[in-house]
């Protein structure tokens, strides 16, 4: 065919193409200042993102999507509009366009209810991070299966984290908005697929005619890259940070040691053991010092002068003390529980029902109180407020807060359409004010706090149901959906179901533990032997002698919102080897830790990626990235490495 014919037949095409007689199927978003296309074929119902000429982000778009949607040009993008069947309008929006990052944004606003929207993320077998916290906190995360999940903050499978950012190894992220009724379906029913299907049912809210969805999708030259888009320009980083004080010296919970069972003879007698075994630090005093739950008053027969009991804690050697708070008031915890229900102070569904449960309640004797209403959270500052007054306390330990908690099919305080997720952000930022000593352990875009987000209770076990492994993935998790600011549970887990951690098992625990923001105790290293006392002091030490360093990375998580502990691919995104590694860390970009995870082992293989290392046990020079093969790790040792600076 001869050049001139080929030229005429193009230009035939273009003029059927703008004459209307052939539909076009295909439009573009292109970035001017950096390598970014987006293409929406209206044939394939395909929306696909390229980088550089690489695929980053695959997405087959919902079924509902008419191949002769009206395509319209907007100011930054383009509409297509589902004029023949529901009305629906698919919308790209380019947001960010610069040289070495850039952001768009699918909406579609006024869904009508009764339109399921399913939009299914094609994991290109790459490598994936953040989503949900987890039970079964595998990580990478695209080796998690989801079936219709719900994407909020739940006590479920330990979801009290429900942020809706994942991120791939590829340099690019999808983040959901927080207030779209997102069920997630990954590697089940289509394997190597993430579905986001937004359906107005419960737990999200049924009543309203219509419902809005919009996700975002940043681009970067690599994960690291992309990752800071989206904390710049999305998720946020904390306004400030934890107190040194909870860096530097231990937290010792009465909870795993003693759950329930605790008096002013009790707590006194732990705070002695404590220090005349060479400890100090925090002392929290956790569930069951009220009259009932709810009541927010100490029960004084179990402690009959609560600031004559905080006084002498603090001239042991304790230089601060804190209190286990959660946000619910049981049934028959009088007349607490009657004066908030006349009050309108407890979450109710449609009908006024208020009846809910929690763990220290059975089903349908307990409520939640209503954070989303102003004059409930000043009401329940007050009484908090209250007891520092009496007690001398410092500050608060706050648990749940998931939205799970409240009744099904909640009427909140604020849009219909933020149901039932509103009452995390307003209980979380409630109980916030409380000073540098505050923990929570649920979140749902509340990355700006300046607190410690605890990561939720582990069990006492080495395997990947919540056990010794998680410990490590949680912390990587927390921090990919831009929380760097974490708490470790207790050493050796919680012991529930009467399996307190062996010997071994809490010693390897603590190694996880150290290069990790704090350290909290509860069950303790002399119920052992003396042995574990020497190495629990040498490893509480040691995790003392880095506190600089933890500081150091605070601080630039609240300049820069970077993460405290990244995973291995962090310093070098393009290492593939690191990319997959689950079970070490780094503690900013110059020391990564490589705990013994694993029972009875007394060697591990440790990989070290590009860089300059020095052994920190025995001063051992090593360029990555290699393979230390091997490894020896006595009880007594947790390996780590520092990297030299360039």
């Amino acid at each position: 065919m001869s050049y001139k014919l080929l030229c005429s037949l193009c230009l035939l095409l273009v003029f059927l193409v703008d004459s209307g007689v052939i539909a076009q199927t295909e439009y573009s978003l292109s970035f001017d200042r950096a390598a970014t296309v987006v293409t929406v074929n209206l044939k394939t119902r395909e929306l696909r993102v390229t980088h550089s000429g690489q695929v980053v982000q695959q997405i087959r778009l919902s079924s509902n999507l008419d191949p002769a949607a009206v395509y319209a040009e907007t100011a930054d993008g383009f509409t297509l509009t589902n004029v023949a069947t529901d009305g629906t309008v698919l919308e790209l929006a380019k947001e960010v366009d610069d040289t070495n990052y850039t952001q768009f944004s699918v909406i579609r606003n006024d869904v009508p209810s009764s339109v399921t929207i399913v939009d299914c993320a094609n994991l290109l077998s790459t490598n994936w991070y953040g989503g949900p916290q987890q039970k079964h906190q595998y990580w990478p995360v695209q080796k998690l299966r989801f079936n219709r999940y719900s994407m909020l903050s739940k006590e479920a499978d330990n979801s009290a984290v429900g942020d809706r950012y994942w991120l791939n190894a590829l340099g690019s992220f999808l983040y959901v908005d927080p207030w779209a009724p997102l069920f997630v379906d990954q590697n089940y029913g289509q394997p190597g697929f993430m579905c986001l299907e937004t359906r107005a049912i419960l737990p999200y809210d049924a009543y309203e005619a219509s419902y809005d969805v919009r996700y975002t999708i940043g681009v970067g030259p690599d994960a690291r890259e992309a990752h800071m888009g989206a904390v710049g320009r999305i998720l946020g980083k904390p306004s400030s940070h934890p107190a040194e004080s909870m860096v530097t010296e231990p937290i010792w919970s009465t909870w795993a040691r003693y759950k329930r069972d605790i008096n002013d003879t009790v707590v006194l007698k732990f705070a002695q053991e404590i220090i005349s075994n060479g400890f100090r630090g925090q002392y929290e005093l956790d569930d069951d010092w009220e009259w009932c739950y709810g009541a927010l008053t100490f029960n004084r027969t179990k402690f009959p002068d609560i600031r004559s009991t905080i006084t002498k804690i603090r001239e042991l050697g304790f230089g601060r003390t804190t209190l286990w708070i959660h946000p619910f008031i049981n049934k028959g915890c009088e007349p607490w529980y009657s004066e908030a229900r006349r009050r309108g102070y407890l979450v109710a569904d449609h009908s006024g029902n208020t009846d809910t449960e929690w763990w220290n309640s059975v089903r349908g004797q307990a409520a939640y109180v209503d954070f989303t209403k102003a004059e409930v959270r000043q009401w329940f500052t007050d009484r908090l407020q209250a007891i520092l007054d009496e007690s001398g306390i410092d500050s608060f330990k706050f648990d749940a807060g998931e939205s799970s908690w409240t009744p099904p099919d909640p009427v909140l305080n604020g849009p219909a359409s933020r149901r039932p997720s509103q009452i995390v952000g307003d209980y979380i930022r409630t109980v916030a004010k409380f000073g540098d000593l505050v923990e929570v352990r649920s979140a749902l875009g509340t990355q700006d706090l300046p607190v410690f987000v605890r990561m939720i209770d582990k069990d006492s076990n080495w395997g990947w149901n919540n056990g010794l492994p998680t410990l490590i993935t949680t912390l990587l998790q927390l921090n990919m959906v831009g929380y760097p600011l974490v708490l470790p549970d207790m050493v050796g887990g919680n012991g529930y179901d009467d399996s307190p951690p062996s010997k071994e098992m809490f010693i390897r625990w603590l190694q996880a533990n150290v290069f990790m923001p704090s350290i909290q105790y509860s069950f303790v290293p002399w119920d052992f032997d003396r042995e574990t006392v020497t190495i629990a002091l040498a490893m509480t030490e040691l995790h003392r002698s880095i506190s600089p360093a933890i500081m150091e990375r605070f601080a630039l998580a609240v300049s820069d919102g970077l993460p405290v502990n990244p995973p291995l691919w962090w310093i070098d995104p393009s290492d593939v080897t690191a990319q997959k590694i689950y079970d070490q860390y780094l503690l900013g970009d110059d020391i990564i830790a490589a705990p013994v995870i694993v029972e009875n082992a007394r060697a591990r293989d440790i990989y070290l990626p590009s860089g300059a290392w020095t052994d920190g046990n025995t001063g051992e020079q090593h360029t990555g990235p290699k393979w230390l093969r091997n490894y020896p790790v006595p009880l007594s040792m947790i390996p780590y490495f520092t990297r030299k600076a360039v």
